[in-house]
């Protein structure tokens, strides 16, 4: 009977360290997926494609940084869009400016889902094959920024064009969360003097 009794407490005792275990990696897990859903809330944008909120930084070939910009490299600035959830409002530092010619596009993702309309901004130097002409509406072209999952390679339609100053910002959202860094593109028009 007494090893009976042994027996049932070690089992019992085994079930109690299990169930801890689980218990624990749900703690641990838990909240990186809830990080998850809300990067992946908070990063959507252009009829629910995931925008990529940090870049390397780097600059495409040929791009010109800007002679006299409005808003000079490590001066703040704020926020005037909402390309995505956060932006608008924030204090954005300047980290590039750059003259160009940008464009809102429609396109197809790569990857497949929803044709995405007006999407703001892709700039001259990130289109295939691009000339330093400006494009005309309905031109169709293929993209070569990856600012959001499945715009690399698409097939894109211009639906406008302005030259501008074009800026990479760091800026932390004002929704909260993480500091967004080297995020592209916003022009003068979308920034206004702290």
């Amino acid at each position: 009977m007494t090893n009976k009794k042994f027996m049932i407490g070690i089992m019992l005792i085994i079930s109690v360290l299990t169930l801890a275990a689980c218990t624990n990696d749900n703690k641990e897990t838990g909240p990186n997926e809830e990080n998850d859903e809300n990067t992946e809330m908070e990063s959507s944008s252009d009829e629910g494609m995931d925008m990529e909120h940090s870049g390397s930084g780097e600059v495409p070939d040929g791009l010109k940084e800007a002679e006299n910009p409005t808003y000079e490299v490590g001066s703040k600035a704020i926020i005037e869009t909402d390309h995505m959830e956060g932006m608008k409002g924030a204090e954005a530092t300047i980290v590039g400016a750059y003259d160009t010619t940008a464009y809102v596009i429609s396109y197809t993702p790569t990857t497949g889902g929803e044709r995405v309309e007006n999407h703001k901004w892709v700039i001259q130097e990130e289109i295939k094959n691009a000339d330093d002409e400006t494009l005309d509406s309905g031109v169709e072209v293929t993209i070569e920024a990856d600012h959001m999952k499945g715009m690399e390679g698409a097939e894109a339609e211009i639906e406008s064009a302005k030259q501008t100053t074009v800026y990479m910002i760091d800026y932390t959202p004002s929704t909260g969360g993480d500091e967004v860094k080297n995020h592209k593109w916003v022009t003068d028009s979308e920034l206004s003097a702290e």
